[in-house]
């Protein structure tokens, strides 16, 4: 039979004792120290990123944000839409594609009109009152939107969006008119007449 000798240990023994056991002096290595000195640090930066950045999102956010994505491929596959009254009026009561409208808007025009349409100071105007400098009807907005306004202060999107995103850009700036957001910049131009009713026509689905 073969026996094997166990090396000896060389950790001094502690002064500690249990139910007569005493335990060998054998501190956590050093690595772990830098482990979980590191958890410390970068939970610090999660909980600043987490509770008071901008950039940070919630579960609510990532659903939006995936439900948004989905809708778009429904609105990829939509036929040419045409920028007249009949089609953003309808536009607007489609709420799939005002999800979609809403991200794009968000990641287009609200570094001047702000996230809720309300306008910032020196740069976009208000789009959530009665009052518009370049619009007499509805159909103005995607006019407005295409060849821009204002010398360029309102730059033209015809060649960074296709038709159908104008279209759906301008059905959801036709949305926020009246909701007269708390804050929003003041007033410009001139009260023009309420936007028509929608037809009862259905409005666009994709094929």
């Amino acid at each position: 039979m073969t026996t094997t000798t166990s090396q000896p240990i060389n950790d001094p023994l502690t002064d500690h004792e249990y139910d007569g056991i005493r335990e060998y002096d054998n501190p956590t290595p050093g690595w772990w120290h830098v482990i979980f000195l590191a958890t410390v640090v970068f939970s610090f930066f999660y909980a600043i990123f987490w509770h008071t950045s901008p950039l940070a999102w919630t579960e609510q956010d990532a659903w939006a944000q995936a439900q948004e994505e989905e809708y778009a491929k429904l609105f990829g596959s939509v036929g040419e839409m045409k920028p007249d009254q009949a089609t953003l009026l309808q536009t607007m009561a489609n709420e799939k594609f005002m999800a979609v409208a809403r991200s794009r808007f968000i990641s287009t025009c609200a570094a001047c009109h702000g996230t809720d349409g309300a306008g910032l100071a020196a740069s976009g105007v208000n789009l959530t009152d009665d009052h518009f400098k370049n619009v007499k009807q509805i159909e103005d907005l995607y006019r407005v939107i295409t060849v821009g306004a204002n010398n360029g202060a309102m730059p033209a999107q015809e060649s960074r969006f296709s038709v159908n995103e104008r279209v759906l850009l301008a059905a959801y700036v036709a949305t926020l008119r009246g909701k007269k957001v708390v804050g929003g910049q003041p007033a410009e131009g001139e009260v023009i007449p309420p936007w028509p009713a929608a037809s009862p026509a259905p409005a666009p689905e994709p094929k």
